[in-house]
């Protein structure tokens, strides 16, 4: 779209006035070279989409000859002026985009014609939303990825954050050239799933769709090999020998995979790329970075520690939030909460679990609760955490078991079996370092269970 007289485009904390030639951050001007300006009115225009290097050159320099390395230079001097956060990626021999939301304003009436910026929470959180609060994993997550760790896992609770913390070291890859593949299981079908026959081309169908690979894999695939040496050549013969950039592969709810036969044969797999590192140095397996993200203790459902990718590289655990982060939340809301003991009260509620604290700001933000009400009725079906509450309901009925230890919980206080413990855990219900003391992860769900499962 074009900026028309008045026009402006606004994303995270800047504000581009095409009209004038101007950029403000937070209503101070940030002073462009013309290129530098040009460049990145024609980015946010075509924002979401590539533009093609040559389109660029053709554009900035129409009658000069000038090299690829002009246009890097001029992108990688817009990138540090914008600051970290990852606003232009890098589509490795091709081109870049501007991956930033993007609001368009009139600046003579000043209405923002995007949706209303209390939106309802769900779902991961987009790049540079104002809602997205670092947490110390965000920067160790990244500063492995950026290293080229050969294994990064992060390991917490559903809802907790995983995809919007794996979106955004995956732009920071991209942004440094790398190619990234995300695989996520979610959206795998259980046809696909059943077996290593079914569910290891459709990954390499992935990652050649992803990282724009010509070779298709049904025409790679041998009949004589196993599925995972297929895959294993596939990565090494297709995405290696056309491509000399990083290769970085993000596997989402992963332990979606753990109660299958064939779980060790894939994970052994996972593994194998790590210990390539060592025993062939001069290989390609170096540029290979696996991000695996997952919910489950994934020493529960393997045997053999020798053929586990879980117990190497770097390993990182996403917490809820403290109270600290809940009241740095309450401030992008707009400070619905004033004071410091309303933010502890909200946090005691909802223990600092990430999606109830966003939604319980939100329902008082946007006049549809107060603190008090959430606090009187949080754990009704009809409230704003009633579809939370009833997913893990429904959840913990698939399993006797789990239901029998917990109503053994919530009764007589029994303690539980170690693997019960580890799952309710695991699945973001109880916290607590031992089965003989468990705790339940925030009062909303003690009262909510209490009521619906005794």
């Amino acid at each position: 779209m074009k900026a028309g007289t008045g026009k402006a485009y606004e994303f995270g904390p800047y504000r581009l006035i095409p009209s004038e030639c101007r950029l403000l951050r937070d209503d101070q001007e940030i002073r462009l070279r013309p290129k530098l300006f040009e460049l990145l009115t024609i980015l946010i225009e075509n924002r979401g989409h590539m533009v093609e290097k040559k389109d660029l050159i053709n554009r900035l320099w129409p009658d000069s000859i000038v090299e690829d390395n002009n246009l890097s230079v001029s992108v990688n001097a817009l990138r540090s002026i914008l600051g970290s956060e990852p606003y232009i990626e890098t589509v490795s021999k091709r081109g870049y985009r501007f991956t930033s939301d993007v609001s368009i304003v009139d600046e003579e009436i000043r209405i923002v014609q995007t949706t209303n910026e209390f939106d309802p929470p769900g779902g991961a959180l987009p790049l540079n939303s104002r809602f997205y609060v670092n947490r110390p994993v965000d920067q160790r997550f990244c500063a492995a990825i950026n290293h080229r760790t050969s294994i990064v896992l992060v390991k917490g609770a559903r809802q907790v954050g995983k995809t919007s913390l794996l979106a955004r070291g995956l732009t920071a890859a991209r942004q440094r050239g790398a190619t990234v593949v995300v695989v996520d299981f979610q959206q795998f079908s259980s046809t696909t799933l059943e077996s290593a026959d079914r569910l290891l081309p459709a990954i390499a169908e992935l990652i050649a769709y992803q990282g724009e690979i010509s070779a298709r894999p049904e025409q790679k695939w041998s009949a004589i090999l196993s599925p995972s040496s297929n895959l294993e050549r596939f990565i090494r013969r297709e995405v290696f020998g056309q491509n000399e950039s990083d290769v970085v592969l993000a596997l989402d709810e992963v332990d979606r995979l753990f109660n299958y036969d064939y779980a060790s044969e894939v994970f052994g797999l996972f593994r194998s790329w790590h210990n390539l590192r060592a025993l062939d140095p001069g290989g390609p397996w170096n540029r290979l970075t696996l991000a695996m993200a997952y919910a489950t203790e994934a020493h529960l459902f393997i045997t053999d520690l020798n053929q586990s990718p879980f117990n190497v590289g770097t390993r990182l655990t996403l917490d809820d939030f403290v109270i600290e982060q809940v009241a740095e939340l309450n401030g992008r809301y707009g400070q619905p909460l004033r004071q410091q003991s309303e933010v502890a009260r909200l946090h005691n509620l909802v223990g600092g679990h990430p999606y109830l604290t966003q939604r319980g700001l939100f329902e008082i933000a946007s006049g549809a609760s107060t603190l008090d009400a959430l606090e009187t009725s949080g754990e009704s079906e009809d409230g704003p955490f009633g579809d939370h509450l009833s997913r893990m309901l429904v959840s913990l009925e698939q399993d006797e078991e789990l239901l029998r230890e917990l109503r053994g919980v919530l009764k007589h206080g029994l303690p539980l079996s170690k693997p019960v413990f580890g799952r309710l855990r695991s699945g973001g219900i109880l916290t607590g370092e031992s089965p003989n003391d468990p705790k339940f992860r925030c009062a909303l769900y003690f009262r909510y269970l209490k009521r619906n499962i005794e």
